[in-house]
């Protein structure tokens, strides 16, 4: 991680520490051993997500098509958040006889470099250019009159609540010109016996990723976290249609960050918020979309109808 990175994460954690309630962001769970646990939490039989979505990619790839690119030629073909790609290379694949490049943004510079490598061994005549940061950051820096095509998958603008993914939107619109397309993917609402085990699988490895935050905190800023003190706590609230991830603690106690200088005290249950996965019916699209300058064209489904993948222009 580079000096700014590190700056932004120390930053980030002693304003987080220092609320009350206490939160940390998500983003922070993408170091190198976050992105190997999120690539095997993506495999598990309880994370549906994945599957649902890559399962458009692979079945319905010339629907995606038509609905996405047509009409667009030399075009910058961006995605928000890449992971490993695996989703993607189903894409990238059909695309690669078309003239573009393929641009991933991803906080995490080790998934940046796996991609990369991924990218050039599977589909060496595919154009890729990584770019590590926060998004908007990134996009501001690109200048370039080729038209945007925008990957913003895996329900990740679930990650926040609607009034601030509506924010999300409208910034990213800004970003964009007319005529320019958006792929937004979203988690379909549905019975709480099939989302609450998304994230908290039966093998803990979906609460091994939440506690490497801690880990990371440990390692990179010189804090004395006790994983053996604090538990992963997720909870669903089916009238709002949302999924909370909590770190909670066992045991009142005091944790030192070095890096801040700093002291934090936690009380036995004392819960740190990490994560908000929203889930979506039609009116919580339009919520989200409400004033920005998208317009919806499609809405590409899996055979179970769990996840939708939602095809918008920029107007």
């Amino acid at each position: 991680m580079n000096d700014v990175m590190m700056k932004l994460f120390a930053q980030e954690v002693k304003e987080g520490l220092s609320q009350s309630p206490k939160r940390l962001s998500s983003k922070w769970f993408y170091d190198k051993k976050g992105d190997e646990l999120f690539v095997k939490i993506m495999g598990l039989p309880e994370y549906y997500l994945t599957k649902c979505e890559e399962e458009i990619f692979a079945q319905k790839t010339e629907i995606l098509i038509s609905s996405l690119i047509e009409g667009v030629e030399d075009f910058d073909l961006f995605e928000l958040g890449a992971g490993d790609g695996t989703k993607t290379m189903h894409l990238l694949s059909a695309l690669r006889d078309r003239v573009f490049t393929y641009r991933p943004i991803d906080i995490s510079s080790n998934a940046i470099k796996t991609l990369e490598e991924r990218a050039s061994n599977e589909l060496p005549e595919v154009k890729v250019q990584g770019l590590q940061g926060e998004y908007f950051e990134v996009l501001s820096k690109i200048k370039s009159d080729k038209p945007k095509v925008i990957l913003f998958m895996g329900s990740n603008i679930g990650n926040m609540l609607d009034e601030r993914a509506n924010d999300f939107l409208l910034e990213l619109s800004a970003a964009m010109n007319k005529g320019d397309r958006l792929l937004l993917g979203v988690d379909l609402i549905k019975d709480e016996s099939i989302i609450l085990p998304a994230y908290n699988d039966s093998l803990g490895i979906t609460a091994e990723f939440n506690l490497n935050l801690l880990d990371r905190i440990n390692r990179e800023l010189g804090g004395n976290f006790n994983r053996q003190f604090f538990k992963h706590t997720p909870r669903y609230d089916k009238q709002k249609g949302v999924a909370y991830s909590y770190i909670t603690s066992l045991a009142d106690q005091d944790v030192r960050i070095d890096a801040l200088d700093q002291s934090f005290h936690f009380n036995e249950g004392d819960r740190v918020f990490t994560e908000v996965s929203r889930k979506y019916d039609d009116k919580a699209l339009e919520t989200i979309t409400n004033h920005t300058s998208f317009v919806l064209k499609n809405k590409i489904f899996d055979s179970k109808e769990y996840f939708c993948d939602a095809i918008y222009f920029k107007e």
